[in-house]
């Protein structure tokens, strides 16, 4: 997953960035640098008062009292420039990709990555309730969510050495796991944006997809969540990755568009059992998916590429972000 080192400076929207220590300890340095100068000044003005000025004789307590107020007055143009943005506390996403690595193989990308959508996907932007907020830790006894429990308990691990060294949310956390887990079966990069607050309460029920859905409820639903058409064929595609029968399950990759093209709707193996499942098949039903899906089997860095944006605005919707 790829790190992103941007400054914030009004507000408190985190990216990864490896240089939290370091604003910090800048903050530190200047607290100090003004203590010091400030007990400097008191312990040097008895030697001060013994020296003589040769101009105008001894100096005079009013003297000392100007020189003070003038000392205190250059301060800010004697100390180094101090960047705000970078002294203020920061999230080291390093941290927080090192914590979901040691907790992360192949057999457990999948998961991840559908904890992703099952959270996020509660998004409803009529009312703005539900997106990435981490209720789904809430969620799991729901039908929906069966065996997502797994996933959190594993990020659960993760979360209790990263919390150790830093404050992690879930929502955040699970950010960061989807998208390491797509890069380590072969996807694209993904920076993720820090700083998600987690919510307290579950999200409404009954806002995710319903495996008997039609292309055109599917599109419907979508729409009401803010995306399109093409953002909800390129998201299906992580469908590629697990146990749902599209090439191999550890590689990600634009094979579930070729096997949709195919229409085998039957594993491998010849078992009955269909590949994937009914809202895949419905996409290639309908026409304005069909374009998508031609798309992204022939060109899969296409898909890389619009995977990535569309992943983005994923786990960016509906979050509640720190502020100032």
């Amino acid at each position: 997953m790829e790190l992103t080192n941007v400054p914030h400076v009004a507000s408190r929207f985190f990216f990864f960035s490896s240089c939290a220590c370091r604003g910090r300890r800048t903050g530190k340095t200047v607290i100090a640098a003004a203590a010091a100068g400030s007990t400097c000044s008191t312990d040097s003005e008895p030697i001060e008062q013994k020296n003589v000025d040769f101009l105008s004789g001894p100096r005079s307590p009013l003297c000392y009292r100007r020189r003070d107020f003038a000392s205190v007055a250059l301060l800010p143009f004697l100390l180094p420039r101090v960047d705000l943005a970078s002294a203020a506390e920061s999230i080291d996403g390093s941290v927080i990709q090192n914590g979901v690595r040691n907790v992360l193989s192949k057999g457990k990308a999948a998961g991840m990555v559908r904890l992703v959508f099952h959270d996020a996907g509660t998004f409803d932007i009529a009312d703005k309730s539900g997106g990435m907020n981490g209720s789904i830790i809430y969620e799991v006894d729901r039908p929906e969510n069966t065996g997502l429990n797994k996933s959190i308990k594993v990020l659960g691990k993760a979360k209790e050495v990263i919390d150790r060294v830093q404050p992690v949310s879930w929502a955040d956390l699970i950010a960061v796991a989807g998208a390491e887990a797509v890069a380590l079966c072969g996807g694209p990069e993904i920076p993720v944006r820090l700083g998600r607050l987690d919510s307290s309460t579950v999200d409404p029920a009954g806002k995710l997809p319903e495996e008997t859905l039609d292309a055109a409820a599917l599109k419907t639903l979508f729409s009401k969540k803010g995306f399109s058409t093409q953002e909800m064929v390129v998201l299906s595609g992580a469908h590629t990755i697990g146990g749902k029968g599209f090439g191999n399950p550890y590689i990600f990759d634009n094979t579930y568009f070729k096997v949709l093209l195919e229409k085998p709707q039957a594993s491998s193996a010849g078992m009955p059992a269909m590949v994937g499942l009914r809202t895949d098949w419905a996409l290639a039903e309908d026409d304005e998916c069909l374009r998508w899906i031609n798309l992204y089997a022939g060109d899969q860095a296409k898909f890389f590429d619009d995977f990535k944006d569309a992943y983005i605005k994923l786990v960016n919707t509906g979050a509640s972000w720190r502020s100032a």
